[in-house]
């Protein structure tokens, strides 16, 4: 699977944020320093949140339900042409 490198990319993202957070000014009066600060450790944060949720998810699981719900839905349509076509020649 290609679930290691969402860990891998997890593990980064997480060493750079605790390798900047003592860094970063965070705290104070609104300078370019202070909002960068916080704009980097959401997007830091952002990133995490995304490589976790891509561990956690199935998608084989959640792509198999789709084609199910695909192929029912053409069934329905090819029963639905079917009924179209019987009604039309007078059955």
């Amino acid at each position: 699977m290609r679930k290691w490198k969402h860990g891998i990319y997890l593990l980064a993202a997480l060493g750079m944020l605790v390798y900047a957070l003592p860094r970063l000014e965070l705290s104070g009066a609104w300078t370019a320093a202070t909002v960068f600060g916080i704009m980097w450790s959401a997007l830091a944060m952002l990133v995490i949140a995304a490589n976790l949720r891509a561990l956690a998810s199935d998608r084989e699981r959640e792509r198999r339900r789709i084609a199910a719900i695909r192929r029912q839905q053409a069934y329905s349509r090819e029963q639905a042409a079917a009924r179209r076509r019987s009604a039309r020649r007078g059955g």
